[in-house]
């Protein structure tokens, strides 16, 4: 039973640019033209870039806030437990349910989710751990942490047709367009 699938399928179409300009420009241009799928990759943050691709906001600080929240009620509910039913000891004479000495572990507990959720929050969104991409294959994409500008449409875009794409992508100015295999 051979495979019909081709060795070496497309995953899309890339293009190079070298000013930041240049860049949102092009990447406000891919939008106009109704591709959906497609990503740019730059060196450093462009908010511009943001808002020209129409990328949503970013869900990650009401994961925190809810994070936290679920820390501060679960170390408020561990206090509670612990001084009321499982360790009841009267100190002093003060009361088993003494709120203001919760205080310190419930702090601690609401910034323990708070952070936790940050951190796993941000990796399930950004698909992290990601050792290998295809655009890894481009091999001009090495200067993309440096000094250089990328947009790649991909190739399960609906709109996507080979020859399209690279003739949108030339016409936007681009040091070069290179085909990614995946």
């Amino acid at each position: 039973m051979g495979s019909s699938a081709p060795t070496n399928p497309l995953f899309g179409v890339m293009a190079e640019f070298t000013t930041p300009d240049e860049y949102v420009a092009a990447l406000r241009k891919v939008r106009a033209a109704g591709y959906t799928k497609f990503d740019g990759y730059s060196p450093y943050p462009i908010h511009e870039a943001t808002e020209a691709m129409g990328l949503q906001r970013n869900p990650v600080a009401l994961m925190v806030l809810i994070g936290g929240i679920t820390g501060l009620l679960a170390g408020f509910a561990l206090a509670t437990w612990v001084s009321m039913v499982a360790y009841p000891v009267n100190i002093g004479g003060r009361p088993l349910f003494s709120w203001p000495a919760f205080i310190p572990p419930v702090f601690e507990t609401t910034v323990l989710f708070a952070a936790l959720t940050a951190v796993f929050g941000t990796l399930g969104i950004c698909g992290f751990p990601q050792p290998y991409h295809p655009v890894f294959n481009v091999p001009a994409f090495a200067r993309a942490s440096t000094d250089r500008f990328f947009i790649c449409v991909e190739a399960d875009d609906p709109k996507f047709d080979l020859q399209t794409v690279k003739s949108l992508l030339s016409g936007l100015g681009p040091q070069e367009v290179s085909e990614v295999a995946s």
